[in-house]
């Protein structure tokens, strides 16, 4: 059992060498590894502040993107609006143009339509009064005694559009 009991001189001399490594700790070690700490968690503080502004950062820069995306799709919205507008305007433009085009057209027709009818009207009406004069030239040449001779030859030349023969 001596060996589990240590004479005093060993005691004090373990004391002293413990008194003396615990000094220079105290005085060196400890300050170097409580700054070494210290700096550790002034690093680690730092770390998650600058993780919280750039979570922060990425959530504005989220909020920007998402607003600019709200915006640019209201622009789409609107550009196609006004596209559809226009392509309304035009299409209704084109078709008023058409229809006064159309009318202009269908005027003229009646017009030039109006203008034959008139000309063949007073083509017809000359070679009605140019044949009644040739019928009575040539009744007027014939015999006017003779009255059903007369009418059998007025038929005949109403119905032939020959150039009546004159009988002496």
């Amino acid at each position: 059992m001596d060996l589990f009991l240590p004479e005093s001189g060993l005691v004090i001399w373990m004391l002293i060498a413990f008194l003396i490594v615990f000094f220079i700790l105290a005085r060196a070690g400890w300050p170097m590894i409580m700054g070494a700490v210290e700096k550790r968690n002034t690093h680690i503080a730092d770390s998650l502040l600058a993780a919280e502004e750039a979570n922060n950062a990425l959530a504005g820069i989220e909020q920007k993107r998402q607003e600019t995306m709200a915006a640019a799709q209201a622009e789409q919205i609107k550009i196609l609006k006004e596209s559809q507008d226009l392509k309304t305007q035009l299409i209704e433009e084109a078709k008023t143009e058409a229809r006064k085009e159309a009318e202009k057209i269908v005027a003229d027709a009646r017009l030039k339509i109006e203008k034959e009818q008139a000309e063949a009207m007073a083509n017809i009406k000359n070679e009605v009064i140019t044949l009644s004069v040739d019928i009575a030239e040539k009744l007027l040449q014939r015999e006017l005694s003779d009255k059903t001779s007369q009418a059998a030859y007025i038929e005949q030349l109403l119905l032939n559009n020959n150039q009546p023969r004159i009988e002496a």
